[in-house]
């Protein structure tokens, strides 16, 4: 698949305010931070979610716990891969028993990512509430899912991709919309 750079739609100053605002939110939402735990669904979602952690310690002067997790053996579409996937585990630090935990993820689409996620989740325990945030919620969603914080809202053709890019593992911070080419 061909793709082309369309525009950038955040830079690493936006990326950044955006989160420091999801985080007031949090805080706000939540009345503080008490039984709080930001997991982030891997890959940039682990990144995104320890982004929010430190905000969040710069705001209430405590730490919350941040885990991570990986839905690739609870996607709905493992069969239609025509790779193995790779597996990369689970490492969330503390009981989600009766706990709020916020799910961070880097883009909202389809919704199939996130419900793989809270199948993930219930599996380590019921957690209290769980709550979703994310940089970028693109819309065409195919399953009733929603997102309680959001970076940006950004409306999208079926024919263009979001990518965000986090330093951390792409040398940067920036979210650009990409357009696919020469579609087949």
């Amino acid at each position: 698949m061909n793709v082309k750079v369309k525009t950038q739609l955040l830079d690493e100053q936006a990326i950044r305010r955006a989160l420091t605002r999801i985080a007031h939110e949090i805080v706000e939402k939540n009345k503080g931070i008490e039984d709080i735990v930001l997991v982030g669904i891997k890959t940039r979602g682990i990144y995104l979610a320890k982004r929010l952690a430190e905000r969040i310690e710069s705001i209430e002067g405590k730490r919350v716990p941040v885990g991570s997790i990986d839905i690739t053996l609870y996607r709905d579409d493992l069969q239609e891969k025509a790779e193995q996937p790779q597996i990369q585990g689970h490492a969330i630090p503390v009981s989600i028993k009766e706990k709020k935990v916020v799910l961070v993820d880097d883009v909202l689409y389809t919704g199939r990512t996130v419900r793989a996620a809270l199948d993930a989740l219930i599996d380590f325990g019921r957690p209290k509430r769980i709550q979703l945030a994310v940089l970028i919620d693109r819309g065409h969603r195919e399953l009733p899912i929603r997102p309680d914080y959001v970076g940006k809202n950004v409306p999208t053709s079926q024919s263009e991709l979001v990518a965000v890019h986090v330093q951390e593992i792409d040398g940067e911070d920036k979210v650009i919309l990409l357009e696919r080419i020469g579609e087949e």
